[in-house]
């Protein structure tokens, strides 16, 4: 039999901490009620936007999201503070978000039946890294123990399946023979908790899958990677602003222009058919048809985005065995996401199945692939 790159192992790992809407918002409405009672009257005189209040069932109305997982609870409730208080670790210590991603890596490890030293290249791919350099990668090959290479890699939310093309192109070139993808998302870090439209969105998760030739993957689930489609196109309506240069720049790096903030309706209308188009594209190249997909793994950021995307697909509203969902208890973990789809809702596909993986994001970007159960 002619050998195929495969996936061969997934990995999820969630922080044990996690906050409800209702949570989320009793702390943001007390902060904003104090805000606005503080400046009142420069409110009262147009020079400064009143704060509006916000409750749970806005938040899982806008976006399906009931609750989230964060790395560090602590300092997220407190008004005086509305971020989290994450300890100063010493260079000589494991950082944190390569230790999310080595919880993420073992686990995925066990699932493809390998270890560290089946490994030979390392990819850590996420929206944000805590650092520039020495990359996260190297950490987390050198804390594993693993030889050959790593590199980190940033595409915001379609960081995760881009990482997987490079990994299924280093598996079809020879250049490695199995290929360790991790997605550690901190993201909770630049969240703007002070603002109603952003502060409910995101939550921390590492997911990670092991890439291979299938003439050498022995686990009980493995997915051929038919093929892989990404593109992109430049947009504004996305940003995160943080980055070293602020200290050049004489402003603040943490002021809420610098933070995670987006324009979500103009999001909404243009990439939800752009996503529509390069699934419908893809699936194509390889005479399939939305009706030939038994798993959709769409990316998590919007349960409406989600939904409409696949009501256009199919031309019909999608079961949640189809298209399962997993924001409401994750909220948008950047990349993470329909990586997290994929290792909660892949055991019951039956050889032959077809299922496909497909992130959309900042940039705009949507990375997708077409697997089939093996």
């Amino acid at each position: 039999m002619t050998s195929t790159v495969v996936i061969s192992g997934s990995g999820l790992w969630k922080p044990a901490h996690s906050i409800s809407n209702e949570e989320l918002v009793t702390a943001y409405n007390a902060y904003a009620t104090r805000f606005n009672q503080q400046h009142e009257i420069a409110i009262e005189k147009g020079e400064l936007d009143s704060k509006p209040l916000s409750s749970a069932e806005f938040i899982e109305k806008a976006s399906g999201i009931k609750s989230r997982h964060v790395y560090v609870k602590d300092g997220i409730l407190d008004i005086d503070r509305m971020r989290p208080r994450i300890p100063v670790r010493s260079e000589e210590q494991l950082s944190d978000q390569a230790e999310m991603a080595i919880h993420a890596a073992k686990k995925a490890l066990k699932s493809a039946n390998k270890t560290a030293a089946d490994i030979d290249a390392v990819i850590v791919s996420c929206a944000y890294t805590q650092r520039s350099y020495p990359a996260l990668a190297i950490e987390v090959q050198g804390a594993l123990g693993i030889q050959g290479f790593a590199f980190d890699m940033l595409v915001a939310c379609s960081a995760a399946t881009f990482a997987l093309h490079r990994a299924y192109e280093m598996i079809a070139a020879g250049t490695a023979k199995r290929v360790l993808v991790i997605n550690p998302e901190l993201t909770t870090p630049q969240i703007n908790f002070c603002d109603r439209d952003s502060h409910f969105i995101f939550g921390d998760v590492a997911t990670a899958m092991v890439i291979e030739n299938s003439a050498t993957a022995d686990s009980a689930h493995r997915f051929e990677i038919l093929s892989t489609k990404a593109v992109t196109q430049y947009s504004n309506n996305i940003r995160s602003n943080f980055g070293y240069v602020s200290h050049a720049n004489d402003v603040d790096p943490f002021a809420a222009e610098n933070l995670f903030h987006q324009e979500g309706r103009k999001v909404f209308k243009e990439v939800c058919p752009m996503a529509v188009e390069h699934i419908s594209e893809h699936l194509q190249r390889h005479q399939l048809g939305a009706d030939n997909v038994s798993r959709w793994w769409l990316h998590q950021a919007n349960i409406n985005m989600n939904t409409l995307i696949s009501r256009k697909l199919l031309d019909r509203q999608p079961t949640l065995q189809e298209a399962p969902i997993v924001l409401d208890t994750f909220a948008n973990t950047a990349s993470a996401g329909s990586i997290i789809a994929f290792h909660l809702h892949h055991l019951d596909l039956q050889s032959g199945d077809i299922g496909l993986l497909c992130s959309f994001g900042a940039g705009y970007s949507i990375g997708s692939l077409v697997l089939k159960k093996q």
